[in-house]
């Protein structure tokens, strides 16, 4: 049987930006404290319990539903065949009579037939974040150099290192959800192997190294667009790119291939996506300079091509994980287009590649973004269109199916109006 702890939590005396949580407990009689670890934001579980091996699995989902955390002493191995299990159990689907009053409801009822835009896809993530809360109520302790002291238990100490920062001498124990390990696991080998991009040439010169926490560049038709796309005549003198929001590096080192560029300035404003782009250019050996740069947008000065890939969504991100996909309020996206005709070089042009997904999604309108365009003293030169190639936009059972296989991925050409 499961062994009931209290759980206090502390912040530790430092900067609330970054003031980490201190949870301290009670097991056989012994106190213990660790650092809690999540990178989505999530709040320690209030309540948690010792689980091993002999925890069934109903009773595990009952708990985790609860919001209590199961603390695993246990194999290693057994931990993650729990989490699969309460996967199935969350995934089950429900009844066909459950379905069938629901379709009925829909049908006779007006206000949930005419539900607002955006309805399924707020729907969607509050589903998504329900579940993620329940799977990652299966917690790990690790030691404080990031070791794991279960039977089976992977070496994942360098993988932690490059996600939550190489342990000092004051380091601690700390405690975070078994899904975040695994997330950080996967990240690492993401990292080890890389992605393949085709647009940067042949093997075994034209992979990109992700790093924890920086958006990986697997669906490829974005930077075949940029690759692709007829550069503007430049004023003569040195042709200059700037990358804004560089995070891989990718599109930077794409246009530092480009016959015609003289130099990329790529800017970003995270810190791990500064330092992934830096070692992903370094590695390319490009044949153009790319200077990697913190910046809020746009570096000094004007250039002849000013590419920016913004997150599609805007919606607020429930983590900082997600800065890539949901840019609240279309905060880049705007800012982008309000500052882009200062910094074009005559006859330069801005390149923003965007999916019309939230479009399809009711999130925003083209005529929003259209009026966007034109209040930042725009004018559209031309647009090229891409299919989208990812696996979710064959999946018909993906809740947000009809969207994604209507979804276009574009690369508008802007000029100063």
């Amino acid at each position: 049987m499961p062994t009931f702890l209290s759980v206090a939590c502390t912040p530790l005396a430092e900067p609330a930006a970054s003031a980490p949580t201190l949870i301290q407990w009670q097991e056989a009689g012994v106190p213990h404290e660790a650092l809690w670890r999540s990178e989505r934001g999530a709040a320690p579980p209030r309540r948690i319990v010792v689980a091993d091996d002999t925890l069934a699995a109903d009773a595990a989902y009952r708990l985790a539903c609860e919001g209590t955390g199961l603390l695993w002493r246990g194999d290693f191995h057994n931990a993650r065949q729990m989490v699969q299990a309460l996967a199935r159990r969350i995934d089950k689907p429900p009844k066909a009579s459950k379905l069938a009053r629901a379709a009925l409801h829909k049908a006779t009822d007006p206000a949930a037939s005419s539900a607002p835009a955006g309805h399924d896809f707020h729907r969607h993530r509050q589903a998504q974040s329900q579940r993620a809360r329940v799977l990652g109520m299966v917690l790990i302790e690790f030691g404080a150099d990031y070791g794991i002291g279960l039977r089976r238990a992977p070496d994942a100490r360098q993988a932690c290192a490059e996600a939550w920062g190489v342990p000092g001498q004051a380091a601690r124990p700390s405690v975070a959800s078994l899904r975040e390990l695994l997330g950080v696991i996967s990240a690492h080998e993401w990292r080890k192997k890389g992605v393949e991009i085709p647009a940067l040439g042949a093997p075994p010169n034209n992979r990109i190294h992700p790093h924890y926490g920086v958006f990986s560049p697997v669906r490829g038709e974005y930077v075949d667009l940029v690759a692709n796309a007829p550069l503007p005549a430049g004023p003569g003198g040195k042709f200059v790119a700037f990358d804004i929001g560089t995070g891989t590096g990718v599109l930077s080192a794409v246009l530092a291939l480009r016959d015609g560029v003289d130099q990329v300035v790529a800017t970003d404003m995270a810190p791990r996506a500064l330092e992934c782009a830096r070692e992903n250019i370094g590695r390319l050996r490009l044949p153009s300079p790319v200077k990697v740069m913190q910046a809020d947008l746009f570096p000094e000065g004007q250039a002849s091509v000013i590419v920016c890939n913004p997150p599609w969504l805007p919606a607020r991100p429930s983590s900082p994980l997600e800065g890539a996909v949901y840019d609240e309020g279309g905060r880049m996206l705007l800012g982008f287009l309000k500052g882009l005709a200062g910094h074009l070089a005559p006859g330069g042009e801005g390149w923003l590649i965007l999916s019309d997904f939230a479009e399809h999604l009711g999130l925003r309108t083209r005529a929003e973004l259209l009026a966007a365009i034109e209040a930042g003293g725009l004018k559209v030169l031309g647009r090229i269109d891409a299919k989208p190639l990812h696996p979710k936009a064959a999946d018909t059972s993906d809740p947000l199916h009809r969207a994604r296989a209507a979804e276009v991925t574009s690369l508008w050409r802007l000029g100063a109006a």
